[in-house]
């Protein structure tokens, strides 16, 4: 390593649920990524910048790879396809608490054709197994991806080597200036920020079926008229998309009570976000198989 200050992208790949969106939080040291024990959660490429005083770190959280079964699933493939032909470095998410499956030799066999990029095979999740599993996991990694530059474990839960994947990833980075102003964790708009967290806040404990389907939309943000100067308060309109009358019931819950806790845990972390109060109005709408018309999708953001 020079003494030269670097700065470039890095993004995460992986399959659905590999850790990536939760390692990138650990990696920038705060929430800019959701999260969710639901594969597919992560639906845009999320941008979270490490500051170091020797770099500027910009990591690039995509949607997990995967075979398409829908218009929106192939979108969401071609949009990691280009993040990993725009990045300095690719870090490629493999957890230690399951065996490779086809879904890590299909996204291996991607990453070995992207001949320029250097990728780093990180096994995500080691707190989850014994070291024992840790060591056998790494040398399946090892055989799967030989074209890997470097293969590093680590744990964003615990912190186990996060600084350690850092120094790699830095490594791999050009010299150059700070691209983002020092202090700045994500280039995210806020809209966007807030659809996330309320499609997070939603996503909590519901089936299977639903993740898929759910699209959130910021309607408004305006600030609340006639309010004190020292305590004011934003409106927050959001609309909740899904695709079927069944599926808005188990968003809004018996007697609307499902809905109420998804705001008040929504409200929270947009609160946190935007740092003043916030009065957030929820409302839920059937847009029919959304995600296999093109111009609900465009409608939609995708």
């Amino acid at each position: 390593m020079t003494d030269e200050f670097r700065s470039g992208f890095a993004c995460f790949v992986g399959r659905p649920n590999a850790g990536k969106s939760t390692l990138t939080n650990a990696l920038v040291g705060e929430k800019v990524a959701i999260t969710s024990s639901r594969p597919q959660t992560t639906r845009h490429t999320i941008r979270g910048i490490v500051h170091r005083p020797d770099a500027q770190l910009v990591l690039v959280d995509t949607p997990g790879l995967h075979r398409p079964r829908t218009l929106l699933g192939e979108r969401l493939n071609d949009l990691v396809r280009e993040t990993l032909l725009e990045v300095d470095v690719i870090g490629f998410c493999l957890p230690a608490d399951e065996k490779l499956g086809p879904g890590d030799k299909f996204i291996a066999r991607e990453l070995a054709d992207v001949r320029r990029t250097p990728v780093v095979a990180i096994v995500t999740k080691t707190d989850k197994v014994p070291r024992a599993r840790v060591a056998e996991h790494l040398m399946d990694v090892q055989d799967a991806c030989p074209f890997a530059a470097d293969i590093v474990p680590v744990s964003a839960q615990d912190g186990f080597q996060v600084d350690v994947l850092t120094d790699v990833l830095v490594g791999h980075l050009p010299p150059g200036p700070a691209l983002y102003p020092e202090g700045e964790l994500t280039d995210e708009p806020e809209s966007v920020m807030i659809a996330e967290l309320v499609r997070e806040a939603a996503l909590e404990g519901v089936r299977d079926e639903l993740p898929h389907s759910l699209a959130v939309v910021v309607d408004e943000i305006v600030p609340r008229e006639d309010r004190p100067d020292d305590d004011p308060l934003l409106d927050v309109r959001v609309q909740l998309f899904v695709e079927r009358d069944s599926q808005k019931a188990i968003i809004i819950g018996r007697g609307g009570s499902r809905l109420r806790e998804v705001g008040t845990n929504a409200r929270q972390e947009i609160q946190r976000l935007l740092g003043t109060r916030v009065h957030l109005d929820l409302r839920v709408k059937v847009a029919k198989d959304w995600q296999r018309d093109p111009k609900q999708m465009q409608r939609l953001g995708f």
